[in-house]
């Protein structure tokens, strides 16, 4: 009897893509359109034709993967739950004082995103614990109540609770929490200490608001689809992506939604980091470019690079602490992904000094770029490119989404080439320029921005642009070698393929390095051992686990996560070892080092993971040759418009060829410039040299 089959379906701004591995390992793959009023049903639709057009029944299917921008684009839009915060009194405007950094230098009148949670909706009680968990002031229940009349008075849907130091103590807390249970029973409550039991008072209520403004949503959205799969015949119970690169089961993500808020682009992640281990490369940049955003991360020595320092919203999505202060913070493990407002579907667009812009908004599916025909009137990046020649004019993703180039044409000189004087031609490429330039602050932001130089990586590009716009940007960058896996169009759901459950857990830890703090040590990680192995509910020898901690030098406010491999006692030889891993790390971010100051423990974190995913990449089978045609391209400037051979990836050889080249495929297109060279590796890989 054969196994059951593993489906994923990943839902981006314009596309939901679908993936599975066939039972010879080899992969299938289907695009449909996103459907923004009921994102579930598009996810449905798109497994039941990928199922037709491989004549497989939904009897087949014994697991469905899912990643979603469902909880970002809640953010993005300002459209969560109606949320409240209950605090300890005088700590109301923690939210609206964040942390003390403008995020844009030379813009004055500058204004910060306003709170998810508004003022008249953060109600304070009296209360108050120390930073040991003394408590200073017992609870005073009448306020309490009083902060519950609100509530009711003001149609809360959603609350968050966070008192000042309640992971010292988390009594307080826990009894506002039975409180509002006995009076609001269906309303969705996120505590602090459930959600991120750590220091840092901003970061804490920010993470525990985030996660309760995007949780009824999240929650609606995971019961119809839970609905419709069971509608349709398909497993409903279904594992989800998380943040992090694990999947959790669906259920769990329910009580914490805000730990799947960059899941999709988590997925594209760890597919990349597969791909690019097989083909020997463990240094590497993953470039994600979809419909609506374009997302960078950093795999370094064969391995993900996780932070629990994020900030989502404020125009681009970023961990890196040179440049923050625009977003809302989100303190929880994340694949350390930096994310911009540019994709095929970002809208051009002219400011009032006449500067060309592009995005950060999205024409999205619907009604998508000018040249689908759907009614959509403005000029996006995909009509540029259009223009250019770089994609087909006919149609896009095997036919299934017919092209008008002429609406493309005068969308683009009505916005930009009348009002600037210039010929269509070089308005186009002028967009395709300004795409890549703001595309480098994502690569910049965890590369250089961490003190790593992007021209020793390699790049692996994917998404439904990223073919497209890798080689301007490598190029920008003096990035030599790029990447373009088979199904990149769609390589963030083939990514949740690969992914592990996996779940993390963390705990506040103050003491100093040269303290004899083991029995407090192993005692917090016992501690969270358990909570992770209750929430995996697996024994512990079925777990594979990592320690980490995160350190800093005593007087200094940001700490840095170095990986914990001590079990029981940290004796001097562990400490020393602890010392020199964290202070590489910190010599490498910043530059220098500081020998004679003491350092200092922070935060505990535990991961534990059961391993799920597929172990090997799969096979590729190249689709039945087709001849090979012809299309004038604009490279720019330097090159004119150029005859260009029009391709597939079956074309292409294991010896490299000369550009200009284009490679077309249902899931995406690959450009090829005339003064590059492409080549197919043993894992069907395209791999384009530049000079």
């Amino acid at each position: 009897m054969k196994a059951r089959l593993r489906v994923a379906a990943d839902i981006g701004g314009t596309f939901t893509d679908i993936a599975l591995i066939r039972w010879d390992e080899t992969i299938a793959t289907r695009k449909v359109p996103s459907t923004p009023d009921d994102y579930g049903r598009g996810v449905v639709s798109g497994i039941m034709e990928l199922l037709q057009a491989e004549g497989l029944s939904v009897q087949d299917v014994g697991e469905v993967m899912h990643a979603c921008t469902v909880a970002t684009n809640v953010i993005l839009e300002g459209k969560g739950a109606r949320t409240a915060l209950i605090t300890t009194a005088g700590f109301r405007d923690v939210l609206e004082m964040r942390r003390i950094r403008v995020p844009r230098l030379y813009e004055p009148l500058y204004c910060k995103p306003p709170p998810l949670s508004p003022r008249r909706l953060r109600l304070e009680v009296g209360e108050r614990v120390d930073f040991r968990g003394n408590v200073l002031v017992p609870l005073d229940e009448a306020s309490v109540l009083r902060a519950l009349d609100t509530l009711d008075r003001e149609n809360v849907e959603a609350v968050a609770v966070c008192l000042l130091h309640s992971y010292a103590n988390d009594f307080h807390e826990r009894r506002i929490g039975e409180m509002i249970a006995a009076r609001f029973p269906d309303m969705f409550v996120s505590l602090s200490v459930d959600v991120l039991p750590e220091m840092r008072e901003y970061e804490r209520t920010s993470t525990t608001v985030i996660n309760s403004y995007v949780g009824p949503p999240v929650r609606g959205y995971l019961a119809s689809l839970t609905a419709q799969l069971a509608d349709a015949g398909l497993p409903s119970r279904f594992f989800m992506m998380h943040s992090a690169g694990g999947i959790v089961a669906a259920t769990s993500v329910v009580a914490r939604p805000a730990q799947i808020v960059e899941c999709g682009p988590a997925a594209g992640v760890l597919g990349a980091l597969r791909t690019m281990v097989e083909a020997g490369h463990l240094d590497v940049i993953s470039f994600d470019m979809g419909g609506t955003t374009a997302k960078a991360s950093l795999i370094e020595k064969g391995a993900l690079v996780r932070t629990d320092d994020y900030e989502v919203g404020g125009g681009i999505s970023i961990s890196s602490k040179l440049a923050k202060g625009g977003g809302y913070a989100l303190k929880l493990p994340v694949i350390d992904i930096s994310e911009v407002g540019a994709g095929g579907g970002s809208i051009v667009w002219m400011d009032p000094a006449g500067g060309l812009k592009v995005g950060p908004h999205s024409a999205g599916a619907s009604p998508g770029p000018a040249c689908y025909g759907r009614g959509g009137t403005e000029p996006t990046v995909t009509d540029a490119n259009v223009v250019l020649g770089f994609l087909n004019p006919k149609a896009l993703a095997g036919g299934s989404v017919p092209i008008e180039a002429q609406r493309s044409v005068e969308a683009l000189c009505r916005v930009v080439a009348t009002p600037l004087g210039m010929d269509m031609d070089r308005a186009a490429h002028g967009v395709h320029q300004l795409v890549s330039t703001i595309m480098t602050r994502a690569v910049k932001s965890v590369t250089t921005f961490r003190g790593r130089d992007p021209r020793e990586f390699a790049m692996i590009a994917f998404g439904g642009n990223g073919g497209i716009h890798a080689i301007s940007l490598a190029r920008a960058l003096g990035i030599r070698t790029v990447y373009v896996p088979p199904g990149a169009g769609v390589f963030s759901a083939l990514g949740l393929l690969y992914a592990d459950i996996e779940t993390s857990k963390s705990a506040a830890f103050l003491k100093r390095l040269d303290e004899d703090c083991t029995v407090a040590l192993t005692g917090f990680y016992a501690m969270l051992l358990d909570r992770v192995r209750a929430e995996l509910a697996r024994p512990v020898g079925a777990l594979m686990i990592e320690r980490a901690a995160d350190l800093r030098y005593v007087g200094q406010a940001f700490e840095i996560t170095i990986p914990f491999s001590a079990e029981g006692a940290l004796d001097d030889r562990a400490r020393r070892g602890l010392r020199q891993r964290f202070e590489s790390e910190y010599e490498r971010i910043y530059g220098y080092r500081l020998a004679e100051t003491a350092v200092e423990i922070v935060t505990l974190r535990l991961t534990a993971r059961v391993p799920k995913g597929n172990r090997k990449l799969p096979g590729y089978v190249f689709p039945q040759s087709t001849p090979a045609t012809t299309r004038d391209v604009y490279f720019g400037p330097e090159f004119g418009r150029v005859a260009t051979m029009v391709v597939g990836r079956e074309a292409l050889t294991a010896k490299p060829g000369p550009g200009p080249m284009i490679i077309e495929e249902y899931e995406g297109t690959t450009i090829v410039p005339p003064d590059c060279h492409v080549r197919v590796d043993d894992h069907a890989n395209i791999v384009i040299t530049l000079p």
